[in-house]
């Protein structure tokens, strides 16, 4: 397993000692090391960001340990390993990470996390090239990052996370604040990313859309706790949805309707309007 979380507990104190938030309680989680596309789901406030800032050590548990890949996370500060180590296996693209742009080019940007991570200038170098042709943006690399769109922003931030190639990408709402064709175009290269390489991709979002689409598990937190840990098939087809404030896919609830109105049988494992086309072009013509 690349990461473990083995009973763990975060909780944060408030102005009055008495005062105690639990943000994770009693979590047991396992995740493999490749080929997951995990979206991590539930209400505002049930613990989501808190659960995948503990998966590259951003915070350290109050109770029980965090194992990522070889290294053990523990509430003991002294007792845990060079954190750096731990967040160059496991990359975190946070929500907005256009924020974080500060060089003077594109270029230099997208090469400070690989010099930070020990690579010489021209391993860095090379590398940022590589991995702005992956993006399409090496039109780019010679201009400053704040003369560009804020679809070309997010792009150039992705790019420094990935150019130091890290096993397992975190994405909090990735998609946030994107118009429509800008979340195509990031969700179908994480995507591309993900088979290309195998990588596993862990991705909180609030959009059902993409979940249905892309993801291969679901985690649903509710209240600081995992309520639901499976495919997203079995999620939508019964209440757990509904009991975790979840909405069902708007693709499902096409299905829903067509099934009930038009006496048809097609399956949830239809995740697409192109995947629903096709299926009804079959049943249709039968």
């Amino acid at each position: 397993m690349a990461i473990r979380f083995e009973n763990v507990e975060q909780s944060y104190k408030g102005y009055n000692k008495k005062d105690v938030t639990i943000a994770l309680d009693n979590i047991n989680l396992e995740i493999n090391d490749k080929d997951e596309f995990i979206c991590v789901v539930g209400k505002t406030g049930s613990g989501k960001s808190t659960l995948l800032q503990h998966m590259n050590a951003l915070r350290l548990p109050t109770k029980g340990n965090v194992k990522i890949f070889d290294y053990t996370i523990t509430p003991k500060p002294n007792k845990n390993p060079k954190l750096k180590n731990v967040r160059k296996r496991v990359g975190f693209v946070f929500q907005f990470p256009e924020y974080q742009l500060f060089e003077e080019t594109v270029l230099k940007d997208i090469m400070f996390a690989p010099l930070n991570f020990g690579m010489t200038k021209e391993e860095a170098k090379k590398k940022a090239i590589e991995v702005a042709k992956l993006l399409n943006i090496t039109k780019l690399l010679n201009k400053s990052p704040f003369n560009l769109s804020g679809g070309q922003m997010r792009k150039v931030a992705i790019a420094g996370i990935l150019a130091y190639n890290p096993d397992i990408l975190l994405l909090d709402e990735p998609t946030r604040g994107l118009d429509p064709k800008g979340q195509d175009e990031i969700m179908e290269l994480f995507y591309k990313i993900h088979k290309d390489t195998h990588k596993t991709i862990i991705m909180i979002t609030h959009d059902m859309n993409l979940v249905y689409k892309y993801a291969s598990r679901v985690i649903v937190l509710n209240d600081s706790k995992i309520t639901y840990d499976g495919n997203k098939e079995e999620l939508f087809k019964s209440n757990i949805y509904k009991d975790n404030h979840l909405i069902k896919p708007e693709i499902l609830s096409l299905i829903d309707y067509l099934n009930e109105n038009l006496n048809l049988n097609i399956s949830y494992d239809t995740y697409t309007l192109d995947d629903l086309i096709k299926k009804l072009g079959g049943d249709l013509n039968e």
